[in-house]
C-alpha cells in the first residue's frame, strides 16, 4: 500500500541497502557510547526514508527495551534534539502532536493549526485523526471545538473531519456554479455569507478549486485573494487564504512559510523543522523551488547562515543539494 505521506519531490527516498537491523545498531551504538556522536545519528536519520526511520525504531525497541525517542530526548537537547525526535515519529503520529501543542494551554497558535488543516489531503488528514485519538484519547474534532469558535471552528472542522473532495476530476459546470454562489456571497451583497466560502474551500478538490478560481477572476474582475481579503477577516481570512495559496501551489505556500520563519525577527526553529520534516519525503525540492524564485537566494544557503551546528547539519542533509 502505497503511503499518504510519500511523494515523488521528496529530497528523502528510501536508501537502497537497508537494513533496519544495522542501522538500529549504528543508532544504538552513537547514542550509548562515550559521548554521543552526532554526525552517525544525521548520516542515518536523515537519509532514510520515512517508512525506513519506523523499522530503525522498530528494531531499536525490541533491542533496547526503550523506545528511541525517549533515548534521543535525553541524549540530545534543544533544536537538534527536536528534529532528530521528530524525524522517528510516524507522520501522522507527528501532525497529531504539532496539532496538540498548537492548542495546548493559554492561547492557540493558530498558524499552525492553518498550515497543517490548510495542506493536508483527506486521505492524511484520516491518519492524523486516527493518531491523535490513539495517543490523546480523545477526538481531534472535540479539541478544536473547545479552543476555537466561530466561523473558524466551523471550517476547521470540515478539514479536521477530512471533508476535501480527493478526485482529479474537474467540472467546468461546477466550477462556474460554485465562482457564482462566492461573487454572490461576497462581492454581490451587503455583508458576507461566510458559509459559502467556508463550504467552497473546504469541500472541494484543489484541481477544481483553481478552475472555480479562474471563473471567479471572470465574473469579478478581480482574484479571489483579494475578495477575501476585503471581506472576511482575522483567522478565518488567514484560513481560507492559506486554502486558496495551497491550492494554487502547496510547494508555494510552504516556501513562504519558510521564509518567514527564516527571514522573520529571529528565526522561528519550530516552525522550520516542522515543515522540513513532514515535507521532505513528499515535495521538498518544489518547495526548494519555489523558496528560490522571489529571493535568488536558495534554501540550502538561508539555512547555512540562519542555523548552526548539528541542528544546521541536519537541516541541510534534509535538504539536500544547493540550487
Amino acid at each position: 500500500m502505497a503511503s499518504v505521506w510519500v511523494g515523488s519531490r521528496g529530497t528523502v527516498k528510501d536508501f537502497p541497502g537497508f537494513s533496519a537491523g544495522r542501522d538500529a545498531d549504528a543508532v544504538r551504538k552513537a547514542i550509548k557510547g562515550l559521548g554521543t556522536d552526532e554526525e552517525s545519528l544525521i548520516n542515518i536519520l536523515t537519509q532514510r526514508s520515512c517508512a525506513q526511520r519506523q523499522l530503525i525504531a522498530k528494531e531499536y525497541e525490541a533491542a533496547c527495551g526503550k523506545e528511541l525517542k525517549d533515548d534521543l530526548k535525553s541524549d540530545l537537547s534543544g533544536n537538534f534534539e527536536h528534529l532528530l525526535v521528530s524525524l522517528v515519529l510516524p507522520p501522522a503520529v507527528f501532525d497529531a502532536k504539532q496539532l496538540k501543542k498548537a492548542m495546548k494551554g493559554t492561547g492557540t497558535t493558530e498558524s499552525i493549526l492553518i498550515e497543517i488543516l490548510a495542506s493536508r489531503t483527506s486521505k492524511q488528514m484520516k491518519e492524523v485523526g486516527d493518531a491523535f485519538y490513539t495517543v490523546y484519547g480523545k477526538s481531534l474534532g472535540d479539541d478544536i471545538s473547545s479552543e476555537t469558535s466561530g466561523d473558524f471552528r466551523k471550517a476547521l472542522l470540515f478539514l479536521a473531519n477530512a471533508r476535501r473532495d480527493e478526485s482529479s476530476k474537474v467540472d467546468g459546470h461546477l466550477a462556474k456554479k460554485d465562482a457564482e454562489i462566492l461573487y454572490n456571497a461576497g462581492e454581490k451583497k451587503w455583508g458576507t455569507d461566510e458559509d459559502k466560502f467556508i463550504e467552497v474551500l473546504c469541500l472541494r478538490s484543489f484541481p477544481q478549486l483553481r478552475l472555480t478560481f479562474d471563473e471567479y477572476q471572470k465574473i469579478c474582475n478581480k482574484g479571489i485573494e483579494a475578495s477575501i481579503a476585503g471581506e472576511i477577516s482575522g483567522h478565518l481570512e488567514d484560513l481560507l487564504l492559506a486554502i486558496v495559496k495551497c491550492a494554487r501551489s502547496t510547494p508555494a505556500f510552504f516556501a513562504e512559510r519558510l521564509h518567514k520563519a527564516i527571514k522573520g525577527a529571529g528565526t522561528d526553529e519550530y516552525t522550520l523543522t516542522r515543515i522540513m520534516v513532514s515535507r521532505s519525503g513528499i515535495d521538498l525540492l518544489d518547495i526548494r523551488a519555489e523558496y528560490k524564485n522571489p529571493s535568488g537566494e536558495s534554501l540550502h544557503s538561508a539555512l547555512k547562515s540562519d542555523t548552526s551546528g548539528d541542528y544546521e547539519a541536519a537541516l541541510l542533509k534534509l535538504c539536500g543539494g544547493d540550487d
